[in-house]
């Protein structure tokens, strides 16, 4: 493992690998920066309201996540377009965790700013369209999808349950009611940002723990990988062969944070990834 970026964020989110860019983008939320780095280079794009996603669109454009709205963002100018609201009519929320679907569509989840009990809500934004998917949910995380494309997966932090959803094969759309798919309370364990790999594994950051786990498509526990951060917060893969994880962390919160706290780090050879959908706008 190494330390990929020694920025410390106050809350590291969102890292997304940009596949035809070979470059990884993540957000610092609480302090409103977009960053991006390719082998030396790091970019800092200042945001003027919380950021938390990004899915990409094609190689000089993502559409990323802000407190109210989607947006078209330029790479290179660093400009914006608006292209949805998203809750802008609630001052309580902000968006967290999201991730593209295999379709096309992209995911994004809500919360409130100081985790308001189910202030939040997930949403899916397809085709010009957004709609909630799910509701009432205080801190929306692990948001991905099996490769098969049968199901979503997405957590209500607070619940420790980690829960599926059947998605139509046709439009991603779910189809049919959600069911738990792991429950880590009685270990004690925080489920944050999640991705899945091409054999269908969902990697899981737990917050509080210093820990990403993997589990398989059935649940059983495979591997835990240490990190050197209490609270990782989201994995993601990449690299030349898509086999390296990301993982962000965040200081928020912490009385005491150590030396790599809030760091963006990278795990080496962990397993094959797959490469992130591209949003269709």
């Amino acid at each position: 493992m190494s330390t990929f970026d020694d920025h410390t964020c106050l809350l590291g989110e969102g890292p997304l690998w940009h596949p035809t860019r070979n470059t990884l983008f993540w957000f610092d939320i609480a302090r409103k920066t977009l960053f991006s780095r390719k082998g030396a280079t790091r970019n800092e794009y200042p945001l003027a309201a919380h950021y938390s996603a990004a899915g990409w669109v094609d190689d000089d454009t993502l559409v990323i996540a802000s407190e109210t709205a989607l947006w078209r963002f330029d790479i290179g100018s660093g400009t914006r377009t608006h292209l949805v609201d998203l809750e802008a009519d609630n001052a309580v929320t902000r968006s967290n965790d999201g991730r593209a679907d295999p379709w096309g569509g992209f995911w994004i989840g809500t919360m409130g700013k100081t985790a308001e009990p189910k202030a939040g809500a997930i949403y899916r934004y397809y085709r010009g369209t957004l709609r909630q998917v799910v509701g009432d949910i205080t801190i929306s995380n692990a948001i991905c999808f099996a490769p098969d494309r049968s199901q979503a997966y997405y957590t209500d932090t607070t619940t420790r349950q980690i829960m599926r959803i059947a998605l139509d094969a046709k439009t991603g759309w779910p189809d049919g009611d959600a069911e738990v798919f792991k429950d880590l309370a009685a270990d004690g364990l925080n489920p944050d940002g999640a991705v899945t790999d091409a054999a269908g594994n969902i990697w899981v950051a737990l917050w509080g723990a210093g820990q990403v786990a993997c589990f398989a498509p059935d649940g059983r526990a495979l591997r835990q990988i240490e990190v050197p951060a209490t609270q990782p917060t989201c994995p993601a893969f990449g690299g030349p062969d898509l086999r390296d994880l990301y993982v962000t962390s965040a200081t928020q919160g912490l009385k005491k944070p150590g030396a790599a706290d809030g760091m963006t780090f990278c795990i080496p050879d962990v397993s094959k990834g797959l490469p992130e959908p591209q949003v269709i706008l």
